[in-house]
């Protein structure tokens, strides 16, 4: 019985893939000059650049909320938000693959990560901001998932290879230039918070940019 089940999903994920090469053949190439590719890979700068600003700053803000705090401490407490992101990220991940959903279960996570970002100027309460981190997080973490299955909804083979790899190219330049423009804004306005801002606002545009995602436009072999 179970080896039957596996089967029927090997066939039918066969069917599917047979589907997107007939409807989506393009080259490797074409793939590098693809305005969907490049949309995604927009995205991508703008979700890693929170990314990066969590776990580079997260630490270093955390240890600002009291000098009591020993690393330890500090390393126990940025522990949280990660697990709780896992285990959100999980759920959001299953319910995209269930109702077959990318934009919605990417941009709302984004939105709270953008959000409580945002928020964490406002408070100096140790409670309330490991919370927002929490949320921040989560929000970071689920956002991945039904993102990075969005260039196999319409690429393949080497198509998908190369898109993807340009998406995360662009996005790992997000990466490198958040923390350092968190870095260069918190030293201009003498707290972490302000460049903790443009993280959240970085969020805040990747999730639009989810919501604004163009349909998919089938693409065939010139």
């Amino acid at each position: 019985m179970e080896r039957e089940k596996t089967l029927d999903l090997a066939a039918e994920l066969e069917r599917e893939d047979q589907h997107k090469r007939a409807s989506h053949s393009i080259s490797a190439v074409q793939a590098l000059t693809n305005g969907r590719v490049w949309y995604l890979a927009c995205v991508g700068f703008a979700l890693a650049i929170g990314l990066n600003s969590m776990a580079f700053w997260m630490p270093q803000a955390v240890k600002s909320l009291s000098r009591a705090y020993s690393n330890t401490t500090v390393g126990l407490l940025v522990m949280i938000p990660h697990l709780l992101g896992l285990v959100v990220m999980i759920f959001v991940s299953r319910s995209s693959d269930r109702k077959l959903e990318r934009r919605y279960h990417a941009a709302i996570p984004g939105f709270a990560a953008g959000m409580a970002f945002v928020v964490l100027g406002a408070t100096r309460s140790p409670f309330l901001s490991i919370g927002l981190f929490c949320l921040v997080a989560l929000g970071i973490y689920s956002f991945y998932a039904p993102f990075f299955s969005l260039p196999s909804e319409f690429l393949t083979g080497f198509s998908a290879a190369s898109g993807i790899a340009l998406i995360n190219s662009v996005a790992n330049l997000g990466g490198f230039v958040g923390p350092y423009a968190i870095g260069a804004i918190s030293r201009t306005s003498g707290s972490l918070y302000g460049g903790l801002a443009l993280a959240g606002v970085s969020m805040l545009v990747a999730a639009i940019l989810m919501l604004l995602l163009p349909k998919e436009r089938r693409a065939h072999a010139g």
